[in-house]
């Protein structure tokens, strides 16, 4: 942790973790509840480094710490072991689509590093045995191969842990969910003569492995699989949260587990797995039926959403069709079609390791890179262009391309043999090196390189971005002069008649005050919306030339939680001059008894020379109010 130290050091002089109700935090601040206030050591951490200064308003203990408080936050409340329910406000509003990727990469992103190191072994050692330094039945193999497979396989079970923490349920109930769907004796009734079968003649005909008292279970492989796990372990918080409000304390410890695995496991292989059955045979059907229409088509098809069928573990709907074909035909067009995605997801991943100065992302890309080579795609789908949406996206128009392209050509599937550039002997049929296979390297090429074009082409919100040492939003800027306009309508005030120390006293920045004559707030420079406060009430920008402008819409305004404020824009947004990013009602803030004077101030003031205020009295949108002197 980074700011371990510092963690420990609040923690003790506010009076020891035994002295705290409650902890959240704001934009620029830690934002205490304490039992009581005497036994905090007030002028000890206005002299500790990395506090600016205390406050005490509002019935809060209000440690002011700077733009890095989600950082120092996160420290405090692992080291006091607080919990984090509801600290940060209401949760910020999403669409569906956001909501499932903000999931996926809380989900993924404690794996990453394992997940990165585990498929560039699995791809060096395919390299290994197509080099003949090793032989695919040697020992060292064998051990390699455990090495690699070993997160992909019980993926469940890792998977269980970071999803049930994200769902804020117990960690190792998670574990516990995910250990029973890979559990050997359960997964190998999959391969095993079915007891009977259900809705005989139909699209979802199945064959039922075994019955849970007399319920007929349908089993699906779930190693390697990951929405059927998030979906367990979500359902499963809940589950397990309600039996914690019925099972009394003295022995909440074992029965809450105890009663929570006996519902929700059960119900995973009884509901779940049949919709992720079910759903895969009738994507199945669907893409059989394209292609018997159009293999190119079917290519693009296929291509296009290969990634998003593995994601949800749809792709297993394919899978019986190419081994079927493989049995009569003895080759397959249809999963033929999805060899280029994995090289359209490493030429965009490539691109990002070119574009970004972030030293994090490239530890994540380099390894991404060279295990998409070889096929292994996990690290670069979950690490790094899924959570980022727009990379993901491009990815999939590069498979797309390359999928057409293998239709086109008619390229078919021989063998069912390696990954990545380790699959290219698969596409040699009984004729040699046809027109399918000189298909399937065009096919592959031309999607790594569209993958890598589209992505350089495409402006990259991150590509900036560096280590903490240049400034409080980890991003590489050369700052230089410029003019911010005003976000606000309204009265110019000095920032010290703001009646908050850490405002008034310029420690937060230098900078100026309004007081709102409309409530509305606007961009004061072209820049990115680095910060969005869930409740509206505070915003952070950073702009083209690098100044960090942070606007607080009025006093202790955190404490509304977003009543009587309407957010336009979302963190992460790039955003222009003059563009809309708040509105707040001035009136039923004051009638709640909130002051709405807003601070205007330039966080990282210390990089210039100057910042100069307006000598205006009154202002409106989009004039000039502080001047900014490199």
């Amino acid at each position: 942790m980074k700011y371990e130290k510092l963690a420990k050091d609040i923690i003790k002089n506010v009076g020891g973790k035994e002295n705290v109700n409650s902890l959240t935090h704001c934009v620029t601040r830690l934002r205490f509840k304490l039992k009581d206030e005497s036994k905090a050591n007030t002028e000890v951490l206005k002299k500790m480094d990395g506090v600016v200064t205390v406050i005490k308003s509002g019935g809060q203990y209000q440690v002011v710490i700077g733009n890095h408080v989600p950082d120092v936050y996160a420290d405090v409340v692992a080291v006091g072991g607080f919990a984090t329910s509801s600290e940060d406000g209401p949760e910020e509003k999403m669409s569906p689509f956001n909501k499932f990727i903000d999931i996926i990469s809380g989900v993924f992103t404690p794996t990453l590093g394992v997940l990165c190191a585990t498929g560039m072994i699995k791809g060096f050692n395919a390299l290994f045995v197509a080099l003949h330094l090793i032989s695919d039945t040697s020992g060292t193999y064998a051990i390699l191969n455990g090495i690699g497979d070993c997160l992909f396989y019980f993926f469940p079970i890792f998977l269980g842990y970071t999803a049930s923490q994200k769902f804020k349920g117990n960690h190792f109930i998670g574990m516990a969910i995910g250990a029973s769907l890979v559990y050997p004796k359960i997964a190998a009734l999959t391969a095993a003569k079915p007891l009977y079968t259900i809705f005989k003649g139909t699209i979802i005909e199945s064959g039922v492995n075994l019955t849970f008292l007399g319920i007929p279970v349908i089993l699906m492989d779930y190693s390697s699989t990951v929405i059927p796990i998030i979906i367990a372990a979500y359902v499963g918080a809940k589950i397990e949260k309600g039996f914690k409000k019925v099972i009394p304390d003295v022995v909440k410890t074992f029965l809450v587990p105890f009663c929570t695995l006996l519902v929700i496991v059960p119900l995973t292989f009884i509901v779940i797995g049949p919709i992720a059955t079910w759903a895969g045979k009738l994507l199945g059907a669907a893409t059989l039926g394209i292609y018997n229409l159009s293999p190119i088509i079917a290519g693009l098809f296929i291509g296009a959403f290969w990634q998003v069928f593995v994601i949800f573990g749809l792709h297993w709907g394919l899978v019986p069709i190419a081994i079927n074909n493989m049995a009569v035909l003895k080759h397959d067009p249809v999963l033929a079609t999805t060899f280029a995605a994995s090289f359209a997801q490493t030429g965009v991943v490539l691109a990002i390791l070119l574009k970004t100065k972030n030293t994090k992302l490239r530890s994540i890309a380099i390894p991404a890179v060279i295990s998409g080579i070889f096929g292994v795609t996990e690290p670069a789908i979950y690490g790094i262009t899924l959570p980022k949406k727009k990379p993901f996206v491009l990815s999939c128009i590069g498979a797309a391309i390359g999928g057409g392209i293998l239709g086109a050509a008619g390229s078919n599937l021989y063998i069912m043999g390696g990954m990545g550039i380790f699959g290219i002997p698969s596409y040699i049929g009984p004729n040699g090196m046809d027109r399918g296979f000189f298909g399937a390297i065009i096919g592959m090429v031309v999607a790594f390189i569209v993958g890598f074009i589209l992505m350089m082409v495409t402006k990259f919100e991150y590509d900036e971005e560096a280590t903490e040492t240049t400034n409080s939003n980890n991003r590489v800027v050369e700052v230089k002069a410029e003019i911010l306009v005003s976000p606000i309508k309204g009265e110019v005030k000095p920032l010290a008649i703001v009646k908050d120390e850490a405002f008034a006293s310029g420690a937060l920045g230098k900078g100026i005050a309004i007081e709102p004559s409309e409530g509305k707030v606007v961009a004061p420079v072209d820049g990115v919306l680095t910060t969005m406060f869930p409740t509206g009430h505070a915003l952070g920008i950073t702009s083209e030339s690098g100044a960090e402008i942070l606007i607080h819409i009025g006093m202790d305004t955190v404490e509304l939680n977003g009543k009587h404020f309407v957010v336009k824009a979302k963190q992460g947004d790039t955003v222009k001059k003059g563009q809309v990013l708040v509105e707040f009602d001035i009136q039923a803030i004051k009638a709640a008894g909130f002051a709405v004077t807003t601070p205007v101030i330039v966080t990282n003031s210390d990089n210039y020379a100057d910042i100069v205020e307006t000598d205006k009295k009154t202002i409106n949108f989009n004039e000039e109010l502080l001047t900014v002197l490199a």
